[in-house]
């Protein structure tokens, strides 16, 4: 039998979560909407610190939380803060809703500044949230790609398969048509040529004129060829033109 996300009312009775929602009230008091000053205000500190998990305490993890924001400016932070609050189902229509207005003043400072780890969260929200169907299926598109590249590279870190050193009989057999399957109908992508990631990027290209979700898909898209991930590696190794993706 598959595991199941729990039922609002099986939520509703769940002593951990109304822990972890203690203070949420004092704290969204302090949460401005003045979007455009926080762009202004860099958060002070000595380095980044990411948080692992979260803190039951409201509190406590709000302090932890701003860590991570180092160096960057206060409206990141609230973005974070606001989707916290949406996950620990305080207020969530009203945070939902400000979350929204969030991304509609201020869409391209966010696309730029915030890391794909808060940007998946935003789509995260949107997608257990929004009444877009739009936006709730890309969403959870930007949710399938970047999961399906971390756990490869996860997969990639702790086996210790870094070399990348390149097996040239089966470029060979590639380069010469060869259709080599890898699983259920699947055949390997053929290195340096294949048209596929960019057939891709041109139908992300066209979701991201629908709206925001599919903006983020674009982004995120777009940053995994900037970081040693697949799409990286895979477009060190392309060599036609015509076919490129980024």
């Amino acid at each position: 039998m598959s595991r199941r996300d729990k039922t609002k009312f099986e939520k509703w009775f769940s002593l951990s979560r109304h822990k972890r929602r203690s203070g949420a009230k004092e704290l969204s008091e302090h949460i401005s909407i003045d979007f455009s000053q926080q762009k202004q205000i860099v958060i002070d500190g000595d380095k980044i610190k990411y948080t692992h998990g979260s803190s039951n305490n409201l509190d406590e993890h709000f302090v932890a939380l701003r860590d991570e924001f180092v160096g960057q400016s206060e409206l990141c932070y609230t973005h974070a803060k606001i989707v916290v609050l949406i996950r620990r189902d305080f207020d969530t229509e009203n945070h939902f809703a400000l979350l929204q207005q969030l991304w509609k003043e201020e869409k391209d400072y966010l696309l730029k500044n915030l890391n794909m780890r808060w940007l998946l969260s935003a789509t995260d929200t949107f997608a257990d949230f929004s009444d877009n169907d739009a936006i709730k299926g890309l969403s959870l598109a930007c949710s399938c790609l970047l999961n399906t590249v971390k756990i490869q590279e996860s997969e990639r870190f702790i086996t210790n398969f870094n070399n990348n050193v390149d097996d040239k009989e089966k470029i060979t057999r590639l380069d010469n048509e060869e259709r080599i399957p890898l699983f259920d109908g699947t055949s390997v992508f053929k290195i340096g040529t294949d048209d596929t990631l960019r057939n891709m990027r041109w139908r992300i290209d066209k979701v991201a004129k629908i709206n925001i979700a599919g903006e983020i898909l674009l982004e995120i898209f777009l940053r995994l060829q900037e970081h040693d991930t697949i799409f990286m590696r895979l477009r060190e190794r392309h060599k036609r033109n015509k076919t490129g993706w980024w």
